[in-house]
């Protein structure tokens, strides 16, 4: 146990699954008896008496928010991480380019901290990892195609060298000491999708990631249901589902329902193709290649994003007959419309995403015509309605034909509805429930859901980031908070933009800046040059000239009465100044701009 303790190794399995799993499962029982308990002396062997410590579940994101999520276990000298994921800025945050957790907690404990262990490769559950690696260095264990992500932001970061990664597949089981965390093939909108069954001394708890339940997806991998039940049989403690679409009533329809679609559109259709949708949806561009080779199209990518994507993916093995189907996007010039494809970014209408550039006649290697269709193959965010609408509309002066999910079922959800959120309760049978990955509403929902199938509201915890929620097999309570939040990244700063800032940056967008610039006398508070007054985004100087000169004025009263009461102070000065000012300004205009004095000592 020392050995792999030390190693981290993911242990593979050389029996057939089933077995195999079985046979892990009878040692996982048996190391969570007293007499092996590594703390246990003689007399607690005796008695049988010995008490075990807590399992603490800690969400540090993804509680309240869409994104950002974070999931500390601990349990006593051990802790391992579940994702670490971004979020993307709200509409207050100007000027931030992202948001990434408050690891506080984790930086404190480091040395605790065994594995870092990622659901599937989607930003907001890996976006943050080269931020927290630059702080704890901490080995990685995903999927295949989740770690070929990883590596790619790694390397940008130039942090590929100096972080572990293990590749894990399906059905295996990683052992960290104390907690093993088992890895079972799931579905949602991107390959490779894993939920984890995290194996501890006082039970086990199954961790769904983001999920749906497709019995017919695309790369044929169903998610295993089977070994879902087989846990929920064993017994187990506790549930953390994904509450994304806890809303929703029904089932998500499965991903190959929108293959159909394709078809459909692009069977005896003249027109150039031109196909926007998340670059991590790796089945949907398999389908659009499906489309593309029945009906005889090359395909051309456009963005960065996109074009990484479906490079892993091809290399990997995910993305099958493609072989002579892509072509370079300078080349498309040397084909007619009816045997183009474009694959594109921006199906939230991002302002420099290829399409949003594409809508505005911007993009450098495709001009949109009437003779182009534009399949938005996404639905929006919550918060960028406007902004796809926007391109919809700019897409649609010039004369293209728009495609997106009000005309046809060209999009579905890769997260799970009520009844799928049904099924996973009933075969887990968990005895506490946690919903995770939602806003409060969601995760209301979902414990509503919860309650349907027989879990006692008394077991359902509905947590925010930071609380500590301790467990055993006979109780769970909700104890003490730790540092939680949002760090703000803002180019290559990450953490010095806090709300201070912010609110500046708020009080500038809505009401401008005026800047006084004055010499004055170090000994007698005279003023010797100025003042001058500039003004930005609050008004043109040239046509508020009078305004500007009344300005002048009390800047001068202001300074003789403190020259006149021997204020001599700068800092004094600045706020008496800053202060009469703003009163003036609001007096004759309405508006108060952030003022800012600048005194030059002569």
């Amino acid at each position: 146990m020392a050995n792999e303790l030390k190693t981290n190794e993911v242990k593979r399995k050389s029996l057939p699954r089933r077995t195999n799993q079985i046979a892990s499962n009878k040692k996982t029982e048996r190391k969570g008896t007293a007499n092996e308990h590594p703390r246990t002396n003689k007399q607690d062997r005796m008695s049988f008496n010995f008490k075990k410590s807590n399992l603490k579940i800690i969400p540090l994101g993804g509680l309240e928010e869409i994104g950002k999520n974070i999931t500390v276990f601990e349990y006593e000298d051990e802790i391992i991480l579940v994702d670490c994921g971004l979020e993307f800025p709200e509409d207050n945050m100007l000027g931030v380019d992202l948001v990434i957790p408050d690891i506080t907690y984790l930086i404190k404990n480091q040395e605790k901290v065994k594995g870092l262990i990622i659901t599937h490769g989607h930003e907001d559950h890996i976006g943050s990892i080269p931020y927290i690696l630059k702080q704890i260095n901490i080995p990685i264990y995903a999927t295949k195609l989740t770690v070929a992500l990883i590596k790619n932001k790694l390397e940008e970061h130039k942090l590929l060298r100096s972080t572990k990664i293990h590749v894990v597949e399906h059905g295996q089981t990683v052992n960290f000491g104390k907690m093993k965390v088992e890895f079972i093939r799931s579905n949602h909108s991107i390959p490779d999708s894993v939920m984890l069954a995290i194996h501890t001394p006082v039970g086990t708890v199954l961790h769904t990631g983001d999920f749906k339940i497709d019995y017919t997806p695309i790369d044929d991998k169903v998610i295993d249901l089977g070994r879902i039940a087989e846990l929920g049989n064993k017994g187990i403690l506790a549930l953390l589902s994904d509450s994304t679409n806890s809303e929703r009533k029904g089932f998500t329809m499965s991903e190959s329902s929108v293959g159909e679609v394709f078809d459909k559109l692009f069977l005896n259709n003249n027109k150039r193709i031109v196909v926007a949708t998340f670059a991590s949806n790796v089945h949907r561009v398999q389908q659009i290649v499906n489309s593309s080779v029945k009906y005889g199209r090359k395909i051309a990518i456009c963005g960065r994003s996109m074009q990484n994507m479906i490079e892993a993916a091809r290399d990997l093995g995910y993305i099958k007959e493609a072989d002579n189907v892509f072509i370079d996007i300078d080349n498309i010039k040397n084909y007619r419309d009816d045997q183009l494809v474009i694959i594109t970014t921006g199906s939230q209408g991002e302002a420099m995403s290829a399409l949003t550039r594409m809508a505005n006649g911007e993009h450098k290697k495709v001009t949109i015509t009437p003779n182009d269709m534009v399949i938005i193959s996404a639905t929006p965010i919550p918060g960028n309605e406007k902004l796809v609408s926007k391109v919809i509309d700019d897409l649609m002066k010039i004369g293209a034909e728009v495609i997106y999910s009000s005309l046809e079922d060209v999009h579905v959800s890769g997260h799970a509805c009520q009844e799928e959120q049904k099924l996973i309760l009933t075969l887990a049978k968990p005895k506490y429930f946690i919903p995770v990955h939602g806003e409060y509403r969601q995760l209301m929902a979902h414990s509503d859901t919860a309650k349907k199938i027989g879990i006692e509201a008394k077991n359902i915890f509905i947590m925010n980031n930071g609380r500590v929620l301790e467990l055993n097999e006979n109780e769970a309570k909700l104890t003490n908070s730790v540092p939680s939040g949002k760090i703000l990244v803002d180019g290559l700063g990450v953490g010095d933009v806090g709300n201070i800032v912010l609110r500046d940056r708020q009080h500038l967008s809505q009401d401008g800046l005026i800047i006084i610039v004055m010499g004055m006398d170090a000994n007698t508070g005279e003023i010797i040059s100025g003042p001058d007054v500039v003004s930005r985004g609050f008004i043109y100087v040239r046509e508020s000239e009078n305004l500007m000169d009344d300005l002048k004025k009390v800047i001068r009263e202001e300074v003789r009465k403190l020259e006149e009461n021997h204020i001599s102070d700068w800092s004094t000065i600045k706020s008496t100044l800053k202060d009469d000012l703003r009163d003036y300004i609001f007096e004759k205009t309405k508006r108060n701009p952030m003022i800012l004095p600048i005194i030059l000592e002569v």
